[in-house]
């Protein structure tokens, strides 16, 4: 398909924030764009902002005219979207060119020269924080970014065409759709079960996904997982190693020592291993690249984040509260580890909404570890998102798993008070559904309160 020839792009979940990404592309590239999506959020807030129209009704009477026609139209969906949702049908039943947010991603990128960052952890933060390297660097590069940069305040940056950085996403096996020329893999722990059934399965596809790597193309692996590659890691004999990290009021302060020099002092300003983890891929894919040293120490120390990756809302000396997307145990065990090593003397409060009911149960007795580090968990009802309730898999189950004293089960309606009874002295919310509407009434609650 030649997407020169398509006047009018019509999304099916417009806002999921992959999805919006790309509304946001199309649009910027003078194409007819609007869509369908379930709820009003803050995405799609912005996406109306900038002249698109958005409806929140399932009906077949809401499609504008103009997208009507199949011969000037592509559609665009997420796998999260039902089957039997009648505008999804409507437009297969008549002869529309439909196609998943993956592949209409795998056009976009089939002609240029592509740096995919694949791994079941740190995609969204590792590719916003390459995208703003290529940027700052002035390559003519557009990101498309799975979560909010704070840099940009949106999920899409657009400096040129010729180059291309995106999220290898490998849920619904999505990631098959791209021919990377520099590729990473983060790490391949279990997830995503309800579609690979089991982690060998899992393993396979970031196997097949690296064999996507074009012939002369260039792929990263994190020191120790089993697919060959440059290798990346912290304080070890990596091709790409961090050492002599420092801390320096509140800025990790190190050096990379690459396969042909060291880059010395370098800052970065996020907290804790696993972001140090995702600066230094970025870091190193960008150096394959060609990007110049010191223009990129410069852009790494200027990174300021992704919005619900470790965002701060209130940092005193006497309260913090930092929401965290953190929907698999390993993200949890790393946002414990990165709020330990900046507050170690402090009281920790977790809030942490389950996303899945197949996830939930797949990881139950890990996430009884993973929560069971803080001082206070507080647990919210599971996020079904796409899914039906699976039967004896609930949050009252889950929180039998938490070893832990301080420990509760609270509803929405009663999460700030419950707050409120607390001593903690930093503040989590943690989780991939809903929490994070939550996040706004908290913030103003407890800066009134502070």
């Amino acid at each position: 398909m030649n997407l020169n020839n398509i006047h009018n792009i019509y999304f099916i979940g417009i806002g999921g924030i992959g999805m919006s990404a790309l509304a946001r592309y199309f649009y910027a590239n003078k194409k007819e764009v609007a869509g369908y999506d379930k709820t009003r959020s803050d995405i799609t807030d912005s996406l109306e902002d900038l002249g698109l129209k958005v409806h929140f009704e399932d009906a077949i009477a809401n499609i504008d005219a103009k997208f009507r026609d199949a011969s000037k139209t592509l559609v665009v969906y997420t796998p999260a979207v039902p089957k039997n949702h009648s505008e999804l049908n409507y437009f297969i039943n008549n002869g529309f060119n439909v196609l998943k947010r993956s592949q209409v991603l795998g056009l976009i990128t089939e002609n240029t020269f592509c740096l995919a960052v694949s791994g079941t952890h740190g995609k969204t933060t590792t590719t916003s924080i390459l995208g703003h390297l290529m940027n700052i660097c002035n390559v003519p590069v557009t990101a498309f970014l799975g979560g909010i940069s704070e840099n940009y305040n949106s999920n899409l940056i657009l400096n040129g065409t010729e180059v291309s950085v995106v999220e290898a996403d490998e849920f619904d096996r999505s990631f098959l759709t791209l021919s990377p020329n520099i590729a990473c893999i983060t790490s391949m722990d279990a997830d995503h079960l309800d579609i690979y059934g089991n982690a060998t399965e899992l393993i396979k596809s970031f196997v097949d996904f690296s064999k996507r790597v074009k012939s002369n193309g260039k792929l990263f692996v994190k020191n120790g997982l089993p697919i060959k590659g440059i290798t990346y890691g912290i304080e070890d004999d990596s091709d790409y190693s961090i050492q002599n990290i420092k801390i320096q009021n509140g800025t990790y302060v190190f050096d990379v020592k690459t396969p042909k020099t060291v880059l010395e002092n370098l800052q970065f300003n996020l907290p804790g291993r696993h972001n140090l983890s995702n600066a230094l891929i970025a870091l190193a894919m960008a150096v394959e690249y060609g990007c110049p040293h010191q223009q990129l120490a410069k852009a790494l120390a200027s990174y300021k984040g992704v919005k619900r990756r470790f965002t701060y809302h209130i940092k005193t000396e006497n309260l913090v509260f930092i929401d965290d997307y953190a929907h698999h145990p390993e993200e949890i065990n790393a946002v414990h580890q990165a709020v330990r090593e900046m507050y170690p003397n402090k009281r920790v409060l977790a809030i942490f909404q389950p996303h899945l009911y197949s996830r939930t149960r797949d990881f139950a007795d890990d996430f009884g570890k993973s929560l069971s580090q803080f001082d206070e968990v507080f647990l919210l009802e599971i996020y079904a998102a796409r899914e039906m309730p699976i039967e004896g898999i609930t949050s009252t189950w889950l929180l039998n798993k938490i070893d832990n004293p301080n420990k509760k089960l609270v509803s929405k309606k009663d999460l700030i008070p419950q707050i409120h009874l607390s001593h903690a002295q930093v503040i989590l919310t943690i989780g991939a559904g809903d929490i994070g509407e939550e996040v706004k009434h908290i913030k103003k609650e407890l800066s009134i309160a502070s």
